[in-house]
């Protein structure tokens, strides 16, 4: 599913005009995007949470030139479901239903 899908879908299910629909949907991107980029996270109860994890430097091998480079620590957005959206999810793509 896009973001156009996703727009559409809402629109249609609201009654709200495409182009006020497309708005809401950027500015809660832009939201969480800018939230997320100041360190904080977002949560969303009952559907999950927008997390920054850091992650350690680590040492990699490059094979072809035989030589270890570092990676530095950096920091990765990361999205962890409720545990309703988890369940709903699992119950909707059971294949013994």
């Amino acid at each position: 599913m896009t973001k156009a899908d996703i727009v559409n879908a809402i629109a249609r299910s609201t009654g709200i005009d495409r182009a006020t629909t497309l708005a809401c949907v950027e500015g809660f991107m832009e939201e969480v995007m800018n939230s997320m980029n100041q360190g904080n996270n977002v949560y969303l109860r009952g559907f999950g949470s927008f997390v920054v994890k850091k992650r350690a430097a680590k040492a990699a091998r490059h094979i072809k030139n035989e030589t270890t480079l570092m990676i530095p620590e950096r920091f990765v957005p990361t999205f962890k479901p409720s545990q309703y959206f988890a369940e709903n999810l699992r119950n909707s793509l059971d294949p013994k239903k």
